[in-house]
């Protein structure tokens, strides 16, 4: 643990890659050729941490893993990428978290995961994790662990001042009322927006209904990713509306944008605290942007050399 604590600290889940490209996604029941497959590093809040990382915050992961050869290979994986793994804690009897992943010609994915040690992750291991939680910038989590555990950090976050962003990913419709109320800043995508409220999320005029719904739950501000078509920014403070476009990009593999955009938002969060969030998001949708012209998650994450220097 540093001295001088974090500019982000993430708690969240962990997961081995497990990736096929094929021209297409299989039906229900059939069975189609691939033409390659690969084994990647992945997990909603380890891929956020190390986009973060990768743009040059001091980060720290508080996850579970299996006590395997992915645990082992996923503790490197976050050493190599300069991530602080004093909280990424190894279970020994229960196995890496695992996503089965097939990507077709046009990008698009079809994805199927399997927890495992991510859901040991529990108050024992928060407590563990408080000298990191109560000394970072920013607190980033999902919903890839049991979503108490998630609830607690946060609420942890909030008793130390420090801000929060809640990816509310994978979506449940039942969320708990306090994720709304603990949350800086609330960033989902359209069909997590469309299982929040209710209501379908296609097009940004939807987007803004959505945003002033969830808003109206009690957090700080809403930023709603919508791929392509960029991101709709709503905060508490401002009456107005902001849609932020994305950059027009040929994708090749969209796997982890979403969570490349979070942990880009976080970054400036920390570092550059007051930059307009319309503007943080603009910054963020590029850097995903550039993360979908590669194949992989953490992968295809640009660095902060890969950028350009107006992004910082």
């Amino acid at each position: 643990m540093t001295e001088e604590g974090f500019d982000v600290a993430v708690v969240g889940s962990c997961m081995t890659d497990l990736v096929s490209q094929a021209p297409r996604l299989p039906k229900a029941g059939e069975t189609i050729h691939g033409h390659r497959f690969f084994t990647g590093f992945g997990g909603k809040g380890a891929n956020q941490c190390i986009q973060a990382a990768k743009l040059g915050a001091r980060t720290a992961m508080v996850g579970k893993v299996g006590k395997d050869f992915f645990g082992d290979s996923y503790i490197q994986n976050f050493k190599d990428n300069g991530v602080n793994t004093a909280c990424v804690f190894q279970a020994p009897d229960v196995a890496t978290g695992a996503a089965s992943i097939v990507v077709n010609d046009a990008g698009e994915n079809a994805i199927v995961i399997v927890a495992g040690a991510n859901l040991l992750l529990g108050a024992a291991e928060l407590q563990a994790s408080l000298p990191a939680l109560s000394r970072t910038t920013v607190l980033l989590c999902q919903l890839e662990i049991r979503p108490e555990c998630s609830l607690q950090a946060l609420r942890t976050a909030r008793q130390h001042n420090v801000k929060t962003i809640f990816n509310p990913a994978p979506a449940v419709p039942d969320l708990d009322p306090d994720f709304y109320t603990l949350s800086d800043v609330l960033c989902c995508n359209e069909s997590e927006a469309e299982l929040l409220t209710g209501s379908p999320v296609a097009t940004v005029e939807d987007a803004r209904r959505a945003s002033g719904e969830l808003l109206g739950r009690g957090c700080g501000a809403v930023l709603l990713t919508m791929g392509a078509q960029g991101c709709v920014v709503l905060e508490a403070k401002g009456a107005a509306t902001h849609h932020v476009p994305a950059p027009a990009v040929t994708a090749v593999d969209t796997t982890g944008a979403g969570d490349s955009f979070l942990g880009a938002l976080a970054f400036y969060m920390a570092h550059y605290p007051a930059l307009p969030l319309e503007e943080m998001a603009r910054r963020a949708n590029h850097i995903a942007g550039v993360s979908v012209q590669a194949v992989g998650t953490q992968a295809s994450y640009p660095s902060r050399t890969d950028l350009p220097a107006e992004l910082f």
